[in-house]
């Protein structure tokens, strides 16, 4: 019931067509990731490469490229975590009696690790540097492990309850790290880790961390699961998996998985940091070299059959769609049970996922009031933006459910409804000086930024246009207007000059020189972009392009703009200068010579035709 560990999967999945060996040699710098990447969006199988230059360890590619696949991998379980999901148990109190659970007690033993005297993993040692050094786009600062598995335990209350198993980018090679002595380890502020690193640091320690690579499937997929708090990553593996996770004492008191693949195991230094990155992210540009803990390596163990799972991220979808689109299915069912009055939330990966949440609420507060407005919907939208990685979000458009009527996944749709609802004067709620993803350069700073929340109830207040009619007067500078949705239009704009921070000078003046009856204002929302027809060509591009290069506080402007007791509207037309700024990181782009080089791999005879 379920696979053990990585190899079991490999042989099941190829013994179902599911999983393709790629025995010609393939370069870990650049090429492996452009074949996952291109083999991702082709649907394709995963990817087990035998000859990797540079490296006697094989590397697996593209395990989770699709839902199908990833349901396949866990069939024997799901089943059973929807049941427990259906029982809205406390995840404390199946911790301590499982065996309570009505017709799930042996499935839930799966929940407590066991440990073990001897395992696969103490089975050989290796170094950083023979690793695979998987570079995936041309501008990373070095090598990265891609789908690392980092556990450390909480340094006041040791042991596996109080454990944290993220998956926290981890540098191997590159920048200024001691070769085969130290890595980069760049996690963000409200993680687990960071917390234990906190908590290490005030009781001068150094953190004891382990970083696992491989072993179980459902190892891999804890480590990016949101849990409830008290529920340790490992024993949602075991129960993912269908059995107890294997532990054996590791040096330094920390425990490892028997059957991991590989393990490295090491001490952050309390106090020094160093230059991480760069590198190619999921939100489809560079995270730039910033100072991050370095992780002193002491030992680096594998098993003897050991393989190298990876992914490449990038503009979305990525093979981490995959991930967000199964972790959903697990778990947003409980969605009303943590947030009390919310129907569903979105969280958008064509726009990188973090900048964009929709959600559906309640507006239960005038229920016999034909004219709604948001209310309730607000107390829900503060709910959502103060829970775990969903405080994350950047922008969040939250939407009586009764109004608008349909599906958040039908993202057009839900757009044009909001639109016909939501009123500029009273339904745009800013909070400014706030933390954002650390990923996101749109911001005044790194993890600095604002939020906005946009709520929309109530009957349909304007039709919304669909094409243009006559000469636009648009804003200095600006061409080519397009439709993007109804009621959406995008024009282009010379390139942004303005500072971090700063807003652009001819656009303030052109939304105060705008009279109320200016025909613009004839469409709720404009987009000041770069290439509007790049924009307008499909709904990915509009979302990626919008919400990923814009800061609320800066970015968002209005026709007939007004501060009323500190709370801004507008009554015309509102506007988002979602331009490239010369403070954002540069956008993903292959070097040309691979990508042709990988392409005529895929050729007619060549080892990849047929994949993509």
């Amino acid at each position: 019931m379920g696979y053990r560990n990585l190899q079991s999967c490999v042989r099941d999945l190829e013994a179902h067509g599911q999983l393709v060996r790629i025995d010609s040699e393939i370069d870990p710098y650049l090429e492996a990731g452009a074949v996952q990447r291109r083999v991702y969006r082709a649907g394709g199988p995963a990817l087990l490469f035998t000859r990797v230059r540079g490296c006697s360890f094989p590397m697996l590619g593209n395990l989770f490229g699709t839902l199908e696949r990833t349901r396949f991998i866990f069939r024997d379980t799901l089943s059973t975590i929807e049941r427990l999901v259906a029982c809205k148990l406390d995840p404390k109190q199946v911790l301590r009696q499982p065996l309570s659970l009505p017709g799930l007690a042996a499935s839930a033993l799966h929940l407590l690790p066991k440990r073990v005297g001897d395992g696969p993993i103490l089975a050989g040692e290796t170094t950083l540097s023979a690793l695979p050094q998987l570079v995936s786009w041309p501008q990373d600062g070095g090598a990265f492990i891609t789908l690392p598995q980092v556990y450390s335990e909480d340094p006041l209350q040791p042991g596996v309850r109080h454990s944290n198993l993220g998956m926290y980018r981890v540098q191997i090679s590159g920048n200024d790290y001691a070769p085969d002595d130290e890595a980069g380890l760049h996690y963000q502020i409200h993680r687990g880790l960071g917390v234990h690193h906190a908590q290490a640091i005030e009781a001068g320690q150094r953190l004891r961390v382990n970083v696992f690579v491989g072993g179980a499937p459902s190892m891999t997929v804890a480590a990016v699961m949101p849990l409830p708090e008290g529920m340790p990553e490992l024993a949602f593996a075991g129960l993912l998996g269908g059995h107890r996770i294997p532990l054996v004492q590791g040096p330094g008191g920390l425990p490892m998985p028997a059957e991991a693949d590989f393990c490295l195991v090491g001490t952050i230094d309390s106090e020094k940091r160093l230059p991480e990155g760069p590198f190619g992210d999921h939100l489809g540009y560079y995270s730039l070299r910033h100072d991050f803990p370095v992780l002193q390596i002491e030992r680096v163990y594998h098993r003897p059959d050991a393989i190298w799972p990876f992914t490449t991220v990038g503009r979305p979808p990525q093979e981490d769609t995959s991930f967000g689109a199964f972790i959903h299915e697990l778990t947003g069912d409980l969605i009303p049970n943590v947030l009390p009055g919310v129907r569903a939330v979105h969280a958008v990966d064509a726009a990188g996922v973090h900048p964009l949440l929709l959600a559906l609420g309640s507006e239960r507060y005038t229920p016999d009031d034909p004219h709604k407005i948001p209310m309730e919907l607000l107390t829900q939208a503060n709910a959502i933006l103060g829970q775990g990685q969903l405080s994350l979000a950047k922008y969040l458009f939250i939407a009586d459910a009764e109004s608008v009527g349909c599906d958040l996944h039908n993202i057009g749709i839900f757009f044009q409804r909001v639109l016909e609802r939501v009123d500029w004067r009273r339904d745009l709620h800013f909070i400014t000086r706030t933390t954002i993803d650390t990923l996101d350069y749109s911001g005044t700073g790194l993890n600095q930024g604002s939020k906005l929340v946009i709520a929309a109830a109530g009957p349909v207040r304007r039709k919304l246009p669909q094409q243009m009619a006559g000469d636009l007067q648009l804003p200095p500078g600006c061409d080519r207007p397009r439709v993007v949705l109804p009621g959406i239009l995008a024009v282009s704009a010379p390139p942004a000059t303005s500072a971090r921070g700063v807003a652009d000078p001819d656009l303030e003046q052109f939304c105060a020189e705008c009279a109320s009856d200016h025909p613009l204002n004839l469409w709720p929302l404009l987009l000041i972009v770069d290439d509007s027809d790049f924009v307008a060509a499909n709904l990915d591009n509009f979302l990626w392009v919008t919400f990923t290069r814009s800061d609320p506080a800066v970015d968002v402007y209005g026709l007939g703009g007004r501060t009323v007791n500190k709370h801004w509207g507008c009554n015309g037309t509102l506007i988002i200068d979602a331009r490239s700024k010369p403070h954002h990181a540069p956008p993903l782009v292959e070097d040309p010579d691979v990508a042709a080089r990988v392409d005529a791999l895929a050729a007619p005879g060549g080892p990849l035709h047929g994949l993509y």
